[in-house]
């Protein structure tokens, strides 16, 4: 708003399309309205706790409590009876109010073992709308990815055809334009949209690999206008990529962050290696900002040489002087599950646990 009243072009959706799918109920309404399952739930906002009662009731336990305005899985609890309900209602919408200035909360079934699948899409003013395949962001900590990969070794083609159809659509059908991702949750051979994140992800270097097409230069070529260059057609997925998200926690501790002084970094390198990072040795970590350090990625021919690139790449990788959770990604890599793809978003609960 403050850039259009400066006559400024904001790379990005417009406020009215921000809004519209950065509010998760609004969200939900324009997937439904435009044919995409969704997972069933409250229609909009719950307005009290015994609203929140017989909703929880309708759709059977158990439900997720999710901030309207939320992200990062801020606000959000699982609650498996009404007692817990209850409990959860109060510090998730304390929660929601602190991170987003909004307290409004609403109730979706939990689904127990899904993967967590996202679509990239560029959209233009001229309403033209592209979907840049896949991503499975299923391994992560308390709804906090952790690993995402594109393909996902999850999905079938023909999934993977509808629910990337389904991004586009939905794209289209909100008028949006920019760069954004559609996300999903998949249980067995059914999909359901649970949200829009209308921006650039930390892991849309994921698609560039793969894509080979460059997400920051796009989004700046449609807010100045241009017309997308490619049709639906012209979008080629080759090869496999995979992202981990390097943060200074220290994961046998619960993951408690670890800021500090880096007395000893040496980064991993070669073919096929991308090290996104502002940290080096002497650098000082602050207490007062988001964990992560560092994105790194690998890219090969296929997911088994990624996975093996990806393996060499953390062995490489040293930081000294502060927790990291690159041992806890070199064990994700060599898991025998993880190397199956055979994974939900419960996979690294079952890790740790085991």
């Amino acid at each position: 708003e403050v850039c259009r009243a400066n006559n400024i072009e904001f790379i990005g959706p417009d406020v009215e399309t921000i809004r519209r799918v950065g509010d998760k109920a609004q969200a939900r309404d324009a997937a439904k309205a435009a044919g995409i399952p969704v997972v069933e739930g409250s229609a909009g906002p719950v307005e009290d706790d015994d609203e929140a009662l017989q909703v929880a009731r309708k759709v059977g336990y158990p439900v997720l409590i999710k901030a309207v305005s939320g992200g990062g899985g801020r606000g959000m609890r699982i609650s498996n009876n009404d007692i817990s309900l209850m409990h959860n209602l109060a510090s998730a919408r304390s929660e929601a109010e602190a991170a987003f200035g909004d307290s409004s909360i609403y109730i979706e079934k939990y689904l127990a073992d899904p993967r967590h699948i996202e679509f990239q899409i560029l959209a233009d003013r001229q309403g033209n709308v592209v979907h840049l395949g896949d991503r499975d962001c299923s391994v992560q900590r308390r709804h906090q990815k952790v690993v995402e990969e594109s393909p996902s070794p999850g999905i079938t083609p023909d999934l993977r055809r509808k629910m990337g159809n389904a991004a586009s659509k939905l794209g289209k059908s909100v008028g949006y334009h920019g760069a954004g991702t559609v996300e999903f949750l998949v249980q067995g051979r059914k999909f359901y949209f649970i949200e829009v994140n209308a921006r650039i992800q930390v892991e849309h270097c994921v698609t560039e690999l793969v894509t080979g097409i460059d997400l920051i230069q796009e989004q700046i070529r449609i807010a100045a206008g241009e017309t997308l260059n490619r049709k639906q057609s012209d979008v080629k997925v080759k090869g496999h990529a995979i992202e981990v998200r390097v943060n200074a926690e220290d994961p046998d501790r619960d993951f408690t962050p670890s800021p500090g002084l880096i007395t000893r970094y040496e980064a991993p390198g070669g073919p096929g290696v991308r090290l996104d990072s502002h940290a080096q040795g002497g650098y000082r970590i602050p207490p007062h900002y988001d964990s992560m350090i560092g994105k790194l990625l690998v890219r090969a021919d296929t997911r088994e040489a990624a996975i093996s690139r990806m393996q060499r790449a953390l062995d490489e990788y040293r930081i000294e002087g502060v927790k990291t959770t690159i041992p806890l990604l070199r064990r994700i890599m060599r898991d025998g599950d993880f190397a199956r793809g055979d994974y939900s978003t419960k996979f690294l609960d079952a890790l740790l646990s085991g």
